[in-house]
């Protein structure tokens, strides 16, 4: 079995950093919590960019076959 071996980028590097302190697990918690919202709030507004470049909208058009 080959195991592939890449260099970690910014962000594990900057969680093993703090992850290697002895943390609550109650703060722990909700470090994963802000970083949930924080990546569910980017992915929305993406979302939201992509409906408004699209024209989309929160209606459904019914389109009738002829």
């Amino acid at each position: 079995m080959t195991v592939s071996r890449k260099p970690l980028s910014n962000v594990p590097l900057e969680l093993l950093k703090i992850y290697s302190a002895d943390i609550l697990d109650n703060d722990l918690l909700e470090l994963k919590r802000i970083l949930a919202q924080y990546f569910a709030k980017k992915a929305i507004a993406n979302a939201a960019n992509v409906w408004k470049e699209k024209g989309l909208t929160d209606t459904i058009q019914v389109i009738q076959a002829l």
